[in-house]
């Protein structure tokens, strides 16, 4: 026989339950000289490679003789084999279970280890919501309301942009809250904004486009996907005021890849007369802007600004995530397409990129209000850590100016010239993680040398944020 499944539950073929079955499956392949022998070798190897772990139960003998179409006594001389080799044991009561044995002590190779500051205890990396603060409760809730109001089909495999609730849930938001002028079936939901820019850039070269202009400062994880779709990525240049768009040096055609509501991580936003530069130049030319709204929905100090997209919805792709909002681990992202961009990105995408249930969950989770209710909390929680930022760097670290902190989830702390990698040093022996903001420049942007580091002040739980803050205040000069 050269492999068969053993259900110890019910044999093959069968109507009911083997008696005396344990309702667990169990795969083997007997092979070589004899069915007794091909057993032994076949159970003996599962157990000295791991795939049967220690205290494992095994089917019955008549149990699993049946399953696999051979006779009981076939299967028990097997078992008494490996009983005697110490690979099982046979206990009254307990049935045949893989033998307890002392692990090996594999070979352990010495290296010299480095001394290093050590683990850090505080993460102020920018990117993160505080994910202690993800509404479970409320999220759970809306998941049940979803599921029992969900029809058959939607576990089917369905639209390729995504489940309608969500397409129309999110329709509806995003007109209110972020003035995005769309409808459902210009929505495509993908599984955050990576995976949205991917598809956009493979899209883009396919219709003969080689370069993506994009911002002096970003992330290069960015910058490396867009490239290996084909592009080459090309920074624009920028001042004290933020981005400048060369609307005369943009190839013809051209994308750009920008972040108009609260650039990252320099935490401007773009210039009223700048972007509607930027779209009048998309329309003459018949353009691309690709809008990354992050975390546009947390300002501060006065009303959000409004998307790009709302100025020329046939000639701006705005890209949305739940990310900064809820959690990147939900992998929730969507797309607002020009119309004539729909079916090609449909057509790249091939299936829906996200689960029917997470779907419906938002989609709930927004049309009951609770989305609405979660960010509004967070906005004031995170507006009060700014705050204690801001305050707590005047009194310690008053050399220390704290930019870009009308919006977003971050701050930029400039700091004297030519001390970024000493108070990164510093940092890290304080226990902190935290990078400079060299760390996002791209590498042929125009010199202009900026030492600051950027503070992702949402991430730390907030048990843990008066403890980072202090940490944060040590290591800075």
């Amino acid at each position: 026989m050269e492999n068969g499944w053993a259900n110890s539950g019910e044999s093959p073929g069968a109507a009911a339950p083997v008696p005396g079955g344990l309702g667990i499956d169990l795969h083997v392949a007997p092979s070589g000289g004899g069915l007794r022998r091909g057993l032994t070798d076949a159970l003996r190897e599962a157990v000295r490679t791991g795939r049967l772990a220690p205290g494992t139960r095994l089917p019955s003998s008549r149990t699993l003789a049946g399953d696999l179409g051979i006779a009981r006594n076939t299967v028990a001389d097997a078992y008494a084999d490996l009983v005697a080799e110490g690979w099982l044991t046979a206990r009254q009561g307990s049935g045949t279970r893989v033998a307890e044995r002392p692990p090996s002590a594999p070979a352990v190779r010495r290296a010299t280890v480095p001394r290093t500051p050590g683990r850090p205890v505080h993460d102020l990396e920018p990117g993160s919501p505080d994910l202690g603060s993800f509404p479970r409760a409320a999220w759970l809730k809306a998941a049940r309301r979803a599921l029992a109001a969900a029809p058959n089909d939607a576990f089917g495999y369905g639209d390729p942009r995504g489940r309608p609730e969500l397409r129309t849930a999110l329709a509806g938001y995003l007109a209110r809250a972020r003035g995005v002028r769309a409808d459902p079936g210009r929505i495509v939901i993908c599984s955050g904004f990576a995976h949205g820019l991917g598809l956009l850039a493979r899209v883009l070269r396919r219709r003969g486009l080689d370069a993506l202009a994009v911002e002096a400062y970003g992330l290069d994880v960015h910058w490396n996907l867009v490239e290996r779709a084909g592009l080459t990525v090309r920074p624009m240049p920028f001042d004290g005021l933020g981005t400048v768009v060369p609307v005369d040096e943009l190839p013809v055609p051209g994308a750009v890849l920008t972040t108009p509501a609260h650039s990252f991580p320099l935490g401007l936003a773009l210039l009223p007369e700048r972007r509607a530069a930027l779209v009048d130049w998309a329309r003459r030319t018949g353009g691309l802007v690709l809008e990354d709204d992050y975390d546009g929905e947390f300002r501060y100090d006065r009303q959000p600004v409004g998307a790009l997209q709302d100025l020329g919805p046939d000639h701006v792709v705005y890209l949305g995530t739940a990310s900064k909002s809820l959690a990147p681990g939900l992998r929730l992202g969507w797309l607002v397409l020009p119309p004539d961009l729909v079916t090609e990105v449909t057509d790249t995408l091939g299936s829906s990129a996200t689960g029917v249930v997470e779907q419906l969950t938002l989609a709930e989770f927004i049309v009951s209000g609770g989305y609405d209710r979660h960010v509004r909390a967070a906005r004031t929680r995170y507006r009060r850590r700014r705050d204690a930022l801001v305050a707590a760097l005047a009194v310690r670290a008053p050399e220390v100016t704290v930019t870009g902190i009308a919006a977003g989830l971050h701050a930029v702390l400039r700091l004297p010239p030519g001390t970024e990698e000493s108070v990164i040093r510093a940092a890290a022996w304080q226990g902190l993680s935290v990078h400079g903001l060299s760390r996002f420049r791209h590498p042929d942007a125009p010199a202009r040398s900026i030492d600051a580091l950027v503070v992702g002040y949402a991430t730390p739980p907030d048990h843990a944020w008066a403890g980072a803050l202090e940490a944060l205040c040590r290591a800075l000069p």
